[in-house]
């Protein structure tokens, strides 16, 4: 049987830490032809081996049932690891995934303007600066978007589109498309130029900032916190566990 998951988008992603890797993997197991960029080989070297044998790699999806052989062997075919910046950037789209400091996240996307293709839209996977400013640090601020996504990127089905007042509807909309064909549930929201975070992650630290006041009350350890907050309100995962597989990936 043929993979039916072909599509005749490009993405390059940057980065191919934790989520890099993880986003990578997505959009080559949705049928798009995948570029994952890094400049530290042995930062691929670990990408492999978390889209092969890792907790949600291609190899685990397969014994659960979720791919067959031949999908997993044909997604991993439309995925390259490189060391070419080139190769990533002139793609379609290009998902931005560098460690979260501003002026790195700057720098790629001045590099990216210069090395994409006009038409070419840039995403940023940013977990909450501002894509205005982002945006600014290139002359193509209408083709310039938020695309966060949560950790694992390979299971989570949240994808938080972030426009800004310059964000063209149709940048909005193949983006939402490509989100969609990855099987996420997209909700664009508005850029909060002002202040850190979206709508996910400004939530989500004010109940972490609550969870660290109840530890340091004594009233509960880390632990019963994690496990309290995933029995109640049925999160996958604890607010503590939360920050450490976003940081340091899944075990």
């Amino acid at each position: 049987m043929t993979d039916p998951r072909i599509n005749e988008q490009r993405v390059g992603v940057i980065g191919a830490g934790v989520m890099g890797s993880g986003i990578a993997q997505v959009l080559a197991t949705a049928g798009y032809a995948t570029v994952c960029f890094d400049v530290d080989e042995a930062a691929l070297e670990r990408a492999q081996e978390h889209l092969t044998t890792g907790r949600y790699g291609m190899d685990r999806a397969v014994e659960r049932g979720k791919l067959t052989r031949e999908h997993a062997d044909a997604a991993l075919a439309r995925l390259e690891l490189s060391t070419s910046f080139e190769a990533a950037a002139t793609a379609d789209i290009v998902i931005e995934a560098v460690p979260e400091h501003f002026a790195l996240k700057i720098r790629v996307f001045q590099d990216l303007d210069r090395a994409a293709p006009e038409a070419t839209i840039l995403a940023s996977n940013t977990s909450g600066f501002s894509i205005a400013a982002i945006a600014a640090a290139t002359a193509r601020p209408d083709r310039v978007i938020g695309w966060h996504w949560a950790s694992p990127a390979v299971v989570m089905r949240f994808a938080e589109i972030v426009r800004t007042r310059e964000t063209a509807d149709t940048t909005i909309n193949r983006v939402r498309e490509v989100a969609l064909a990855c099987g996420k549930n997209p909700i664009v929201v508005n850029d909060a130029e002002t202040k850190w975070g979206f709508v996910a992650n400004r939530v989500y630290f004010a109940a972490l900032e609550e969870a660290k006041r109840v530890v340091d009350e004594g009233v509960a350890t880390p632990v019963e916190v994690d496990q309290l907050m995933m029995d109640c309100f049925g999160w996958p995962t604890g607010p503590y566990t939360m920050v450490r597989g976003a940081t340091a990936g899944w075990k």
